[in-house]
């Protein structure tokens, strides 16, 4: 008898907090997904889908500012220094949120006072060539770039960016020395690198698998543990006796400092509720990426984790941006 009550008695918990935590009406403006990168992007496609699939459930329209600049910061800074009531959030991927405290000796918000909503997904890293450059697999390119070091270009989404740091992860295990070609997002680098404007790119699968597919570029690695399910042909750099070329971006949606736990919750309840719908695991598996639904807490975990694995590379590669 004692057991049936205090189940009873928890159930009825679980459904007060539940609708306690859904009763808290988010502020009558706009709800903005601010993206600190270029659209056509990974960050901003998710931040897209997520956007038309949030604005039926709410009052408010949803909108997706693109504000970038300074490897993410220009975006980032408009968020932080936003009102913390829930109506303006970050979508991004780890440069402004877990690296660039490291990269840049002046910055103008503190990336740890972020409030962490949820993480949508990860994908990994992967190396992908122009269709000019002869090389035709990992191990060919490998070679090529010891033997032509300082000679090979490679386009990153920005100074810090992971694209950039994985880069010179590339660098440290191999010991040979790459171009750096800076651009402002993913779309802008994969154009130029499909028009062999510059050599190689270490992005995620997401934003090149289109492109892959269409034979305008080659992915030739995979930086993570495993093989890609999107693209289980392609080796690994662990395969390849490079197992410290493990570099995973992830996005995120986090909130300006001073949010409060209740509309993080709501928050992260929305964001959740979209990630489990079938059609949007669907288009987020197209994109290469894995979805990671959890909690706020998880989220913070999560990003403090990654921050401490980034900030390593950023003082083993000696990477600094004035």
């Amino acid at each position: 008898m004692k057991n049936k009550i205090f189940k009873f008695t928890c159930l009825i918990a679980t459904f007060v907090f539940f609708n306690t935590s859904h009763a808290i009406d988010l502020p009558n403006k706009p709800i903005r997904f601010v993206v600190p990168f270029a659209a056509g992007g990974t960050a901003d496609a998710l931040a897209r889908i997520l956007a038309e699939k949030i604005r039926p459930n709410l009052k408010q329209t949803v909108i997706v500012e693109n504000r970038i600049g300074a490897g993410g910061n220009i975006g980032a800074e408009f968020v932080f220094r936003s009102e913390p009531d829930g109506t303006t959030l970050l979508v991004s991927s780890p440069g402004p949120i877990a690296i660039n405290h490291g990269l840049y000796p002046k910055l103008t918000f503190d990336p740890t006072k972020w409030l962490p909503v949820a993480i949508i997904g990860s994908v990994p890293n992967a190396l992908v060539v122009s269709n000019k450059l002869p090389v035709n697999s990992a191990s060919e390119f490998i070679n090529y770039s010891k033997i032509n070091s300082e000679k090979i270009t490679y386009a990153s989404q920005g100074n810090g960016t992971t694209s950039h740091l994985t880069a010179k992860m590339f660098e440290v295990a191999t010991g040979s020395t790459l171009i750096h070609i800076p651009y402002k997002g993913d779309s802008p680098a994969l154009t130029d690198l499909a028009g062999s404007q510059v050599d190689s790119f270490f992005t995620n699968i997401s934003a090149a698998i289109a492109l892959h597919k269409a034979s305008k570029v080659r992915i030739l690695a995979v930086a993570d543990s495993k093989r890609s399910a999107s693209i289980p042909d392609i080796p690994t750099f662990a395969e390849l006796n490079l197992p410290t070329m493990n570099a995973v971006t992830w996005y995120a949606v986090v909130a300006p400092p001073g949010t409060s736990p209740q509309v993080l919750q709501v928050l992260n309840s929305l964001i959740s509720d979209t990630l489990r719908q079938s059609d949007v695991k669907r288009q987020l598996s197209e994109l290469g990426l894995d979805v990671m639904d959890g909690t706020s807490d998880q989220a913070t975990r999560f990003i403090r984790s990654e921050t401490d694995k980034w900030q390593k590379v950023i003082r083993d590669a000696k990477v600094i941006i004035e």
